[in-house]
Parts: C-alpha cells; structure tokens; sequence
C-alpha cells in the first residue's frame, strides 16, 4: 500500500483545478497527509500574430494570487495546508516542489486538450506526469459528491 503523507496540488484556479483540490483535500483527510497548495506564476511573454506582448507586471498580480490561493482551504481543520506561490515555469517549479516536500503524490487538474491545442499549448499535466518523482493522479471532470465518501475515494486511488 502507497502511503500517503504528503500531497501536492497545484492549480491555476481553473474549475479542473477545483476539481482536483476537492479530491486532494478529501484524500488528504482520509489518510491523515499534509496538503501542499501551489500556484506558480509564470510571467511568460505571449506572442499575438506576429508580435509579442511583454508579461504584466509580476508584482501587481502577486497579492491577487496570494489572496486567491488563500482562499482555497479545507473544511476539515485537521488537515495541515501549505501555501506555496511560486514565479516561474509551472512544470518545472511543480517537480521542484514535489522533490523537495517529498511529496507522496501529485493531484492535479488537466484541461483535457487534443490535437492542434495540444500541440500549440503543451500539457503542463501531461510533463508532470512524464517526469514527477512520485505518482500523479490527474482529474480533468466534475466528481459526483458521493465519490467523496472514504471508501469511494481509497477504491478511486487504487488504495
């Protein structure tokens, strides 16, 4: 049996992301395991036809980032939560993350893109996966509320 003792979940606020953090959270709950809460902000230059419009500015976003990864929290206060707001490339500042935390596994939202998007967008999911240092555990579809319940969650996990 994986033992579970600490779980990161990064997120980009998106409703996968939501998704994910409820499960995270509940998984977190059911095997006793700190939660780690990640959102990293990549001030990367978005290119726009032919021309390239410079990243805002870092520090104008920072408070609305901290406050909104704040914002996520757990209804079970049992549970232990980290924080972290992190600047950076997502894919690489989440393996970062989960090597040094140690983390037991990654649970993670996936926007689900195919073809063409796929392509041109990369999947920052689909690179956690190929190179995390711990399993992942992607959920890209809302969840039925009874899927919550312990037993449910440990049989989804493969527990």
């Amino acid at each position: 049996m994986l033992a579970i003792r600490t779980i990161l979940h990064p997120t980009d606020f998106s409703e996968q992301a939501e998704f994910a953090f409820r499960l995270a959270a509940a998984l977190a709950r059911d095997h006793g395991a700190r939660l780690i809460l990640l959102h990293v902000i990549s001030g990367s230059a978005i290119v726009y036809g032919e021309g390239v419009v410079p990243p805002l500015s870092l520090e104008d976003d920072r408070e609305r980032w901290e406050k909104e990864l704040h914002q996520l929290g757990v209804s079970d206060p049992s549970v232990p939560v980290e924080h972290r707001l992190k600047d950076g490339d997502p894919v690489t500042e989440i393996l970062a993350v989960a090597e040094q935390s140690s983390a037991d596994l990654i649970v993670m939202g996936t926007h689900g893109r195919t073809g063409l998007e796929r392509l041109l967008m990369g999947s920052v999911a689909e690179q956690v996966v190929r190179k995390a240092p711990c399993p992942v555990l992607t959920v890209r579809t809302p969840f039925h509320e009874s899927v919550f319940s312990p037993e449910l969650m440990a049989e989804a996990a493969g527990i």
